[in-house]
């Protein structure tokens, strides 16, 4: 079974899968990025391949979605799936079950921040992105290489993997909590991640240690100028790496934002700033 890791892009998704990466899936506890690969995204193309699905009609994909995750399910190891979708139902295919999903890590940052950082990786407008935040967008290309992401809105991304929230299967967490207080917050997923597998869990604290120190905001930024990072974007018109890793703490649209997008995100997500404290 696997647990998603799921948030509205530009989250702090990355984020999360290198500290799940570094402590599962190394020795010692070091990040780095090759080991952040362990931790596939969905949909993704070389899935559905490899169940002989056509992945160029993306009708057919949504049907399969299930099928797919059923096959990756044949490990009996506790796994972990990215995703960018919220959870929907199309003509009746659904997004996920749980008899598939173990349980869902939700990740959620404040619109303003998500805007600010999303309009910089993705090298459009802020009033562009204002658009994809509160209308809803369909990410990426159905061309062989990607697939269609249907991200919803910021608000109904939210909404919708709450329903794990039901079967004690949920876990909420902050971007601001794993940039200002990460120690605590990386140890209560760690304890939810084996809540759900039902495994003992002993806390290996060298490793813990070096998980903490190297997914460090600045750390990050170093291994992303040092090495290629496969989520970085390129700006079409000078040919350069655009920054994956660009503002983090920095990042404050009390000083980066306009005043009117500002409002027009607080007044389109009033009920879910509020319950998370944003507002």
């Amino acid at each position: 079974m696997f647990i998603w890791l799921a948030s509205y892009p530009k989250s702090g998704n990355t984020l999360v899968r290198s500290l799940l990466a570094a402590y599962f899936f190394t020795k010692d506890g070091r990040c780095n990025f090759e080991i952040i690969k362990n931790i596939l995204q969905f949909p993704e193309v070389k899935l559905f391949i490899n169940q002989g699905v056509n992945y160029k009609n993306e009708m057919e994909m949504i049907k399969n979605y299930i099928k797919v995750q059923e096959s990756i399910n044949k490990k009996k190891s506790v796994q972990f799936l990215k995703t960018h979708s919220y959870l929907f139902n199309i003509e009746n295919h659904p997004f996920t079950n749980l008899d598939n999903s173990l349980g869902v890590i939700y990740i959620v940052r404040d619109p303003r921040n998500v805007l600010i950082s999303a309009a910089n990786h993705n090298q459009t407008s802020n009033e562009k992105t204002l658009e994809h935040l509160v209308t809803g967008h369909v990410m990426g290309k159905n061309d062989g290489n990607g697939t269609l992401v249907y991200t919803g809105n910021w608000a109904s991304n939210y909404e919708s993997w709450k329903s794990f929230k039901s079967v004690g299967k949920y876990l909420l967490i902050k971007y601001e909590d794993l940039i200002y207080d990460k120690e605590n917050t990386f140890l209560k997923i760690l304890n939810f991640i084996h809540k759900l597998s039902k495994n003992n869990f002993e806390l290996d604290k060298k490793k813990f240690k070096n998980v903490i120190d190297t997914t460090d905001f600045g750390n990050m930024q170093r291994m992303e100028k040092d090495t290629d990072f496969h989520e970085s974007m390129i700006n079409k018109k000078t040919g350069k790496k655009v920054k994956f890793f660009y503002l983090g703490p920095k990042n404050d649209w009390k000083n980066l934002l306009d005043e009117n997008i500002q409002k027009k995100i607080e007044t389109a997500f009033k009920k879910e700033m509020t319950e998370l404290g944003y507002l």
